[in-house]
Order: C-alpha cells, then structure tokens, then sequence
C-alpha cells in the first residue's frame, strides 16, 4: 500500500512495536539497541519518561494542541525557557520564528530572510552539504541523487569547496575570499554563506573551528549573512547545545529542528539575529506552526542543559565511542578505513565504500540499527540518543565490534576464492 519511496524500511526489515531510551523492540519481543536515534530526531530517546508525563498531563488537562501561531501557555512556556536555559547563557541575541515544523521549512525561512535583508539572490553552499528535500533547501544540497528527484532546476546558489574538500593543505576559505574580491571570477556577492559545522548526511566531515571563525570573518567583511544549519548537528548532538559554540562563532541565523522538540514530535526554530527579523506578519507561515505538544516537550528537554552535567556525560560517552572506534581500526590495519565525526556521531569510513553498507547490515542481524552516510555511502554511522545508558552503549560498541570482525573476515575469504 506505500509508495515505493518508502527507504528506511528496506534497510530494516522488521516490523517495530516499543521503544524506550536507546533500545527498540520488534513484533517478535526482539530487542534492537538505537544507534539511528531517528536520523538525530530522538537526542533524548524512545519516550523519555520526564517528557512523556508532561505531556500526558497536558493531554489530560485538555491543553491546546493546534494554535497556528496564536498566543498559549504552552508557546509562552518554551519561549522563556529557552531565552533562560540557552540562549541567555551563552550571550546570544536572537528573535525565535516558528516556522512550518520541518528542518526544511526552518532552512527555507532563513534563506528568504537573508535575501529580504540583502537584496541579493545568491547562496553560497557547500559540497557534500545536506539542507532539506524541498527545492528552496535542496537548491543548497550538494547529493546528485537528491537534486535530480527534484525534476526542474535548482537556481540561486553557488557551491563551494567544504574544509578539507582537497585535504589538509589547501584551505578553502581562501579560494572563496578569491572569487569574490575578483570582479573577473563571475561569481556575484550572495546574500548569506550556509553551512553544517559537521556534514551529517554528506559523511560526517566536520569543519574546524579555526575554518569556521575565517568564515564568519569573511562574511562580516563583505555584509554576507551566515547560516549555520544545526538541524541535525544542534541540541546537543556534537556535545554542545549548539555545535559551533566551539568555534566562537555567532550566525546570524540558526536553523534547528529534530531534537528541538523533545519527544521526536515534529518542531523547527528559525534564530534570526533582531536587526534581521524584517518579516511583514504572515510572510512565512504555516498551518502546523503552532504545534503545543511540541512546545510542551522541548520545553521539558531544556532542563538537560540547566546545569552543565549533562555536557559532561556527553563528552565521556564521545570520548568513550572515539576510543572504541580507534581501537577497532588500530586492530585492523589492512582495512582501509578511518574514524570520523565528533561527539555523539561518529563513523567509520570505508574504502572500498560497500563495506559501510554490509557493516550496518550485519549490525542489524546482531541487533543495532544503524545508517550510512556520504556521497557513495561509505559512512557506518554511529548516532545513539545522547541519554543512551552506559551498559547499553558497551552492548552496542561491542556488537558493532563483532559486526566489523565479520565483514573483515569475509573479505578475507572472498580475497581467497
């Protein structure tokens, strides 16, 4: 009865029934531990119990579930929750827009807003980068396969090389400053430069802070706006609230979606620094923007990072899965293959790049769901509900362990043949 575009499910062909925190369990009572998290939707996990009595209780107090954009107690909430616990401390200014409640919508919003204030059509993008699937977005997606589903034209952005597109030597910040100083480069003044501090889709590369801070200096030289896209990399999937609060940086527009509403319910923010929020009312909006159950559950995830512990257990837990990684690699120099990512996604990337896909896949016959990534699928990405317990996160490392064992063993074998 599904249409046939329909893709996750071809990858795990079991029929789901329960999930809590990091483990999932089929029809059958098989249990699955959840290094997937819902591409990065469930940063808190499967019906996170905090979260959920919230939002039975607003249920049962028949709380408003559809405003639009109306004023309601549950919206009040997470604004001033989300002014106090994030953004306040740690010195940011932005005006908070609720677009229609996809990470797409949010990149959509932010390049509309960035040609209103600038005047200017163009976008600079990224290869390999990932923006969304609606054209607007995906105009700013480098994936061959993703841009042709779109079946017209993709207009209005300019591609640039990502940090380390051409390795360590050459820094690409430099040849972009280069095409737009040069009046004989035919490359236009854009409007805003938009960017991922790691390319989750486009195979975990994750771009300097020195990189990241040359951009900004670039944009705040030429009156460029900068974009950063934390739809996946945000609310903590990096080890920090925000992933570029490493780098020092401060966009001028941040796009967040996934985990910011809380319980995998689906919400999108769009942060825009006050001298840019330029909108005339309703010139972006949408009939589910305004979605309360969302409001209820982000507002409860917010308390994670009220206090700082939680910043500290994410980074034993990316140090923890950095060390298991290296060590499985170490112990297999003859497999072509190197650790990449940060915090709490990582992954191995392959050379031949089919081994990725056979890692997941045996993966999931021993019980751990798991993606691929990049542009030929070469990633084995690991991305767990950061509230992944310990022991479970030990069961998975050590069943992704086995996994990598057995591939390397049958490539040995077909090397025989």
């Amino acid at each position: 009865m599904e249409s046939e575009v329909r893709s996750y499910c071809r990858s795990f062909e079991k029929v789901f029934h329960k999930a809590k925190n990091a483990k999932l369990w089929d029809i059958e009572g098989r249990e699955y531990i959840d290094f997937f998290a819902g591409a990065g939707a469930l940063n808190y996990g499967h019906n996170n119990p905090a979260i959920r009595t919230r939002l039975v209780d607003y249920l049962l107090e028949d709380g408003v579930t559809h405003s639009l954009d109306m004023a309601t107690k549950a919206k009040e909430m997470f604004l001033k929750r989300f002014t106090l616990s994030i953004l306040k401390p740690r010195g940011l200014d932005y005006k908070i827009m609720f677009p229609g409640p996809t990470g797409t919508n949010s990149v959509e919003s932010a390049m509309k807003i960035a040609r209103k204030v600038t005047g200017r059509r163009n976008i600079v993008c990224f290869t390999n980068a990932f923006h969304g699937m609606s054209l607007g977005s995906l105009a700013a997606t480098g994936n061959a396969f993703k841009r042709k589903g779109a079946g017209v034209d993709l207009p209005n952005t300019n591609f640039m090389p990502y940090d380390g597109y051409f390795g360590e030597g050459i820094n690409t910040v430099d040849m972009m400053e280069k095409y737009l100083d040069d009046p004989g480069s035919g490359f236009d003044l854009p409007a805003a430069i938009i960017l991922e501090t790691v390319q989750g889709e486009g195979g975990l590369n994750a771009a300097s802070p020195a990189w990241l801070k040359r951009v900004q200096e670039l944009c705040l030289k030429r009156d460029i706006l900068l974009i950063v896209d934390d739809v996946q990399m945000g609310c903590g999937r990096t080890g920090t609230f925000f992933s570029f609060e490493e780098a020092g940086i401060n966009p001028d527009i941040v796009c967040l979606s996934k985990s910011i509403g809380g319980y995998g319910l689906p919400m999108a923010l769009t942060l825009i620094k006050p001298e840019y929020d330029l909108w005339h009312p309703g010139e972006h909006n949408g009939t589910f923007r305004g979605n309360n159950l969302a409001f209820v559950a982000a507002a409860e995830a917010l308390s994670y990072w009220e206090d700082g512990a939680f910043e500290k257990e994410l980074a034993g837990k990316a140090s923890r899965i950095e060390e298991a990684l290296s060590q499985l690699l170490k112990e297999h120099p003859e497999v072509k293959a190197y650790r990449k990512g940060k915090g709490l996604i990582q992954g191995i990337s392959f050379d031949p790049p089919q081994l990725a896909g056979q890692l997941s896949a045996v993966a999931f016959k021993r019980g751990v769901i798991m993606e691929t990534s990049g542009p030929h699928d070469e990633v084995a990405k690991l991305m767990p509900p950061l509230t992944i317990e310990s022991s479970v996160l030990e069961k998975g490392l050590a069943i992704l362990k086995e996994s990598f064992e057995e591939i390397v063993q049958s490539e040995r074998i077909g090397a025989l043949v």
